[in-house]
């Protein structure tokens, strides 16, 4: 069987991006021969400012809406992550594995350090190693395969390594996993800032299409999006022309096209935008109105994630408890 892993960090409201280039890949990943399990990695949301409150919220409302994508806790495992103490007993053995060179050079870090660094905030430990929390995350499932966006294939890599590095130290302990990215829409990109992700935590939301948002506000928003200046029409270039080929991305991952295919059916921007507009609306309806039907029934999404922490538990312990064995801890 093939062990599938892989979480969102409830550090904002989930967006198109999280859907495209994570979520609906999850529940295309339940095979009836599969073995996969998907986490809201609480944790992760700590590494920067954040207030205790939302991130309560943010994790149950991201809870439900995994379930109303499509996962089906009977096929698969969904949990929470701070529920289940093995990602962070494991951490700290992966933490005595990494360096500080390699932590320091991973995108993310550079970026959120350098906003927190301009904002006047401290950078956070935390934020440097997170990195290896999420290679916990993965290992301690003996994951084979990571379905991520395009943005966190850099993570899943450093993941690899550690893997590599601690069972050559320590002897063979952990499955080497490998990243999974959708072939379109891997990484959506911002509205009214083609050049970044559409990334949930954004100070502006007005280029983010939330999963919960209207279907007229979601229409707003693609209308609005910025596209690219100069004559041509519609042509599908990601470095010359990053707006229109996001709108083309989206489509394509809406309807199942091709990118450079869809382009040659448009002369104006006008009706591309429509297209897309309705495309997303239309994709994300059943989603809504699922997450409308389990919203009214907190209890129910309760009980699924406190039985899939169970169940993640009985993986993780048994990879966990090796790993401190190999790498020279008595046994309690």
């Amino acid at each position: 069987m093939t062990r599938v892993f892989s979480g969102i960090t409830p550090s904002g409201h989930l967006t198109l991006g999280n859907y495209l280039g994570a979520i609906r890949q999850w529940v295309a990943a339940e095979q009836p021969s599969g073995d996969a399990l998907f986490c809201v990695v609480d944790l992760h949301a700590l590494t920067t400012e954040h207030d205790p409150a939302r991130v309560g919220r943010l994790s149950r409302q991201a809870a439900t809406l995994f379930l109303a994508a499509g996962l089906d806790p009977q096929r698969c495992t969904l949990f929470v992550q701070s529920h289940v103490d093995e990602h962070t007993r494991l951490s700290y053995l992966l933490e005595c594995t990494a360096t500080d060179g390699e932590l320091r050079r991973m995108i993310q870090y550079r970026e959120k350090a350098a906003k927190a660094e301009a904002s006047g905030q401290g950078v956070r430990l935390s934020l440097l190693t997170y990195p290896v929390l999420m290679a916990a995350d993965i290992l301690a499932y003996g994951a084979d395969e990571v379905p991520v966006g395009e943005d966190q294939r850099q993570h899943v890599e450093l993941t690899r390594d550690l893997a590599v590095r601690f069972n050559q130290r320590y002897g063979h302990t952990f499955t080497v996993p490998k990243a999974t990215v959708p072939a379109v829409a891997a990484r959506v990109m911002d509205l009214q800032a083609p050049t970044s992700k559409m990334g949930k935590s954004a100070e502006n939301g007005a280029g983010i299409v939330y999963l919960l948002d209207e279907p007229a506000v979601i229409t707003k928003k693609v209308m609005r999006a910025v596209t690219d200046s100069g004559d041509g029409g519609v042509v599908y270039d990601r470095a010359a022309r990053p707006g229109v080929a996001n709108l083309l991305d989206i489509l394509a991952a809406c309807t199942g096209g091709e990118p450079e295919k869809l382009a040659d059916q448009y002369a104006q921007y006008g009706p591309l935008k429509r297209d897309v507009a309705e495309a997303v609306v239309e994709l994300l309806r059943p989603l809504q109105e699922r997450h409308a039907e389990l919203a009214a029934d907190p209890g129910e999404v309760e009980r699924v994630l406190r039985e899939g922490a169970g169940r993640a538990r009985a993986v993780a312990r048994p990879v966990v408890d090796r790993a401190y064995r190999a790498i020279g801890l008595l046994a309690p």
